[in-house]
């Protein structure tokens, strides 16, 4: 097993809901170490930075819209396998399809407002932990 680094972002309505310590508690549980935790808000230039790929898409300006509703936290996780046990604990991006005893299934009824956001591969986390925490790009 490979112990991975992997970047969340519990989501403006994770944070509404007051779900932080609920959500992390998950990840913890499951063996994952919050390595580095940040509460921000996201500006418009974070924002394009963060969801780069989508920029040109159609649903891109509700997305950037929402995820600059409110406060998220950031965060560092590491584990064995960080990536993929995070991205299983969390569920489909679709709350409502999203099987029960994940995140997203017990908590998400929506596409969009789904709580977490987490690193789809090891390079996408490599590339965001730069973004939300480019101090830490060196510590272990």
């Amino acid at each position: 097993m490979t112990t991975q680094r992997t970047l969340i972002l519990l989501k403006p309505d994770a944070v509404e809901r007051q779900l932080i310590g609920c959500i992390l508690s998950r990840f913890e549980q499951k063996g994952l170490k919050i390595i580095n935790l940040r509460y921000l808000r996201f500006t418009q230039e974070l924002s394009r930075q963060h969801y780069a790929e989508h920029i040109e898409k159609p649903f891109y300006s509700g997305l950037e819209e929402y995820i600059m509703s409110g406060p998220v936290v950031a965060a560092i996780l590491e584990g064995s396998e960080a990536v993929e046990v995070v991205r299983r604990l969390i569920g489909s991006t679709n709350g409502i399809e999203a099987p029960p005893g994940t995140i997203r299934g017990d908590f998400s009824l929506s596409n969009r407002q789904n709580l977490v956001h987490a690193s789809d591969s090891a390079a996408s986390a490599e590339r965001e932990i730069k973004i939300f925490f480019p101090a830490n790009i060196h510590q272990h």
